[in-house]
């Protein structure tokens, strides 16, 4: 590994801890941590998060947005929500932020499609 791509990997994991903070300080349910890099192209990590409600998903959504735009100065790439809230998705590019309905998280099963990649402890905060 490079230079480069040595910063890249820690400030990606930056992103990581402080995505976990922003979830865990509203409170989100079962937050997962998931080094994909060696996996995929998409991202450096995904979090995985629960909400207990479409208002809560969209809290925890917020919440995210505004702490990452407030320690680190970055704003998503693009923010997706299906209509009825069940998922909404956070594009930061190196960390993608899954927040879900319990159903939803149960149905799409995003750990079980990622088992192979490594659970990231050091970006759970």
């Amino acid at each position: 590994m490079n230079e480069n791509e040595k910063k890249q990997q820690e400030s990606a994991l930056t992103l990581a801890k402080a995505v976990v903070e922003a979830l865990n300080a509203k409170k989100a349910v079962e937050v997962k941590t998931l080094a994909v890099a060696s996996k995929t192209v998409l991202a450096d990590y995904f979090v995985v998060a629960t909400g207990t409600s479409s208002t809560h998903i969209r809290t925890l959504a917020d919440e995210t947005e505004f702490h990452v735009q407030e320690t680190l100065g970055l704003k998503p790439l693009r923010v997706e929500g299906f209509s009825d809230n069940a998922w909404t998705l956070i594009d930061y590019g190196s960390v993608v932020v899954h927040v879900f309905t319990q159903s939803a998280r149960e149905f799409y099963k995003l750990e079980k499609l990622w088992e192979d990649a490594q659970a990231a402890p050091s970006a759970d905060v």
